[in-house]
C-alpha cells in the first residue's frame, strides 16, 4: 500500500481563494494517488467551487468547515488568538494533532509564521524557523534562507539556517554536498555588517556544511551557491527584486515582440525557446517556501498564488515527508545517530 501524505490546504487564504486552492486540490488528487487533500474553510463556498470540476477521487479529497477567515492586513498574533475557528488556525491544529502531515497556505504570511511556531512549535534545538523558497538559477535552483520569518536574526540563527538549508537541498533537490554562501557586499571576509562579520567565522567552523564564503547579489542567479544564507530583511528584498525584474523583463520582451510585423515573425521562430526560459522563471513551478525546523510541515505560497503554485506546494509536502526532512534536521542539530 502506498504511503499517503495528508495535506491540509487553507481554502480561504490568499488573493485567489477559494478558487485557486480548490482547483489545486482537485488537480493534486487527480495527478497523484499518494496524496489526500483536506480543504479547510467555509464549507458552502468550497463545495460550490468543487462543482465546477469534473470527476476526481472523492475519497482523496475532504472538506472541513471553518467559519472564520484571517485577512491579509490583520495583526498576526491577535488574529491567531482570536480567530480559533479560522481556516488557518484550524488547519495548523490538525497538523499538531496528527490528523494531517502538512499545511499549505497562501494567506496572511505573519499569521502562518506565528501560527506555525506557536501551534505546531519548533523541533528541539531549533532557535528560529526560517522561510526557505527556491530561486531559479542558470544551473537549476538555489535555496534562499531566510526570506521573511526572522528580520532580526543572530549569528547562531544563520548557522542553523545554513545547516537546515543544506539538508533540504541534499535530500529534496538531490544536490550532493550543497555549496553554502552568506549574502555580503563583497567577497572579502572582512566586509559586511556586524551580523555577517560575526557569522562568517562560525560558518567556516561548521563541519557539516560545505561553506564557500560570501556571495554578492549579482551572483545569486548564476547558481554560484546552492544555499544562500541571510536574515529575513535582506532575503525578502532579494526575493521580491528577483520576482519584479523577471516580471518586468517578460512584459517588456513580449511588448517588443508584438511591436511590428517583422518582430512578430521573429517571435514565432524563438517561441519554443522563450517558452522554456519563461517556465524556468515561473515561481509557481517550485511550489512555496517551507518553514524549516518545525515539528510538522508548513509551506507558505505567495499571496497571489495560482492553482499551479499551490498544487506544487502540496507535492512539496509529499516529498518532504517521504525524505523525512524533519527527522534528519532533528538528528543533525541534536547530535542523534
Amino acid at each position: 500500500m502506498e504511503d499517503i501524505t495528508r495535506v491540509v490546504v487553507d481554502a480561504m487564504g490568499g488573493d485567489n481563494a477559494p478558487q485557486a486552492p480548490v482547483r489545486a486540490a482537485v488537480d493534486a488528487v487527480n495527478e497523484r494517488k499518494d496524496i489526500h487533500v483536506i480543504l479547510v474553510g467555509q464549507k458552502e463556498k468550497i463545495n460550490k467551487e468543487l462543482k465546477n470540476y469534473g470527476p476526481y477521487p472523492a475519497d482523496c479529497l475532504q472538506v472541513v468547515d471553518a467559519r472564520e477567515v484571517i485577512e491579509t492586513a490583520e495583526m498576526p498574533t491577535k488574529a491567531i488568538m482570536e480567530k480559533r475557528d479560522s481556516s488557518l488556525v484550524k488547519g495548523l491544529r490538525m497538523v499538531k494533532a496528527g490528523e494531517a502531515d502538512a499545511f499549505v497556505s497562501s494567506g496572511n504570511s505573519g499569521a502562518v509564521l506565528v501560527g506555525g511556531t506557536a501551534i505546531i512549535r519548533k523541533l528541539p534545538g531549533v532557535e528560529r524557523a526560517p522561510l526557505a523558497p527556491l530561486l531559479p538559477t542558470s544551473k537549476g535552483v538555489s535555496l534562499l534562507v531566510d526570506c521573511g520569518a526572522n528580520v532580526d536574526a543572530r549569528p547562531s540563527h544563520l548557522v542553523q539556517f545554513a545547516r537546515m538549508g543544506s539538508i533540504y537541498m541534499e535530500n529534496i533537490i538531490g544536490v550532493k554536498n550543497p555549496k553554502v554562501a552568506i549574502v555580503n557586499i563583497g567577497a572579502e571576509e572582512e566586509k559586511g555588517n556586524a551580523l555577517v562579520k560575526e557569522t562568517f567565522p562560525l560558518l567556516k567552523e561548521c563541519k557539516d556544511i560545505n561553506f564557500i564564503g560570501s556571495i554578492e547579489s549579482r551572483e545569486i542567479l548564476s547558481g554560484y551557491a546552492d544555499v544562500i544564507v541571510c536574515e529575513a530583511f535582506t532575503g525578502n528584498v532579494i526575493l521580491k527584486l528577483i520576482e519584479g525584474v523577471a516580471k518586468t523583463l517578460v512584459h517588456e520582451l513580449k511588448g517588443s515582440i508584438y511591436s511590428s510585423f517583422r518582430t512578430k515573425i521573429g517571435g514565432l521562430l524563438v517561441k519554443p525557446a522563450m517558452k522554456e526560459t519563461f517556465s524556468k522563471l515561473d515561481s509557481s513551478e517550485h511550489g512555496g517556501a517551507p518553514l524549516l525546523g518545525l515539528n510538522g510541515l508548513v509551506v507558505k505560497t505567495h499571496g497571489s498564488a495560482n492553482a499551479k503554485e499551490i498544487k506544487n506546494g502540496i507535492f512539496q509536502c509529499a516529498e518532504f515527508k517521504k525524505q523525512k526532512i524533519n527527522e534528519i534536521i532533528d538528528k543533525k542539530l541534536n547530535g542523534h545517530n
